[in-house]
């Protein structure tokens, strides 16, 4: 497996890596400190700037590969990222996602899915997994819907920005599933 970080995009979204130029449009997207509540790394306190740096050094060492997600104006509406690839067992996650409140609820997010998903099956990818604070039932439910099968709780997984322990919701896709879940996803947003 072989994930590339290129310029990607659909008739709803473009992703492109991150670079610099980025960074003010990603936060003007995310002034809305509603966006955080459920992000682990403080960003309601921190500011979305320490993350971006935080991810950036990540991008570097190449445990994330980010996108900026963009509307079909061009204007920024969120991120989502690959996540730690792993190639020796074709497995990548898919998280790091959030968008601005006027982006939420549209063909934005399964239209970057959809991109991100087919680039991580084409690149040879078995298993795609895909995670959330087991207390965020709008992104638990936007994976049921995207087509992910849930696979469990795992429980004090991480650690709140405020200190209290993070239970995750575990999801996934595999390559077995993803033509028919790949063709319910392209029914969904030709429907929009």
């Amino acid at each position: 497996m072989e994930l590339s970080s290129t310029t990607s995009q659909n008739a709803w979204v473009r992703l492109e890596p991150f670079e610099q130029r980025h960074r003010p449009g990603l936060m003007a997207a995310g002034a809305d400190a509603s966006i955080w509540r459920h992000n682990p790394f403080g960003v309601a306190k921190l500011g979305y700037g320490a993350w971006f740096d935080w991810i950036r050094t990540e991008q570097s060492e190449g445990r994330w590969l980010p996108f900026a997600v963009m509307a079909p104006t061009g204007e920024i509406v969120g991120q989502s990222c690959y996540i730690n690839p792993r190639p020796a067992l074709s497995c990548v996650e898919i998280g790091g996602t959030w968008y601005a409140p006027r982006a939420q609820s549209t063909a934005i997010n399964p239209a970057a899915k959809l991109l991100l998903l087919d680039g991580a099956f084409a690149a040879g990818a078995e298993r795609v997994e895909l995670k959330t604070d087991a207390l965020n039932a709008q992104s638990r439910a936007a994976m049921l819907k995207l087509g992910c099968s849930f696979e469990g709780i795992m429980r004090k997984q991480a650690r709140r920005a405020d200190g209290s322990w993070r239970d995750n919701a575990w999801y996934s896709m595999i390559a077995e599933d993803w033509p028919d879940i790949r063709e319910r996803i392209v029914a969904r947003l030709t429907t929009t």
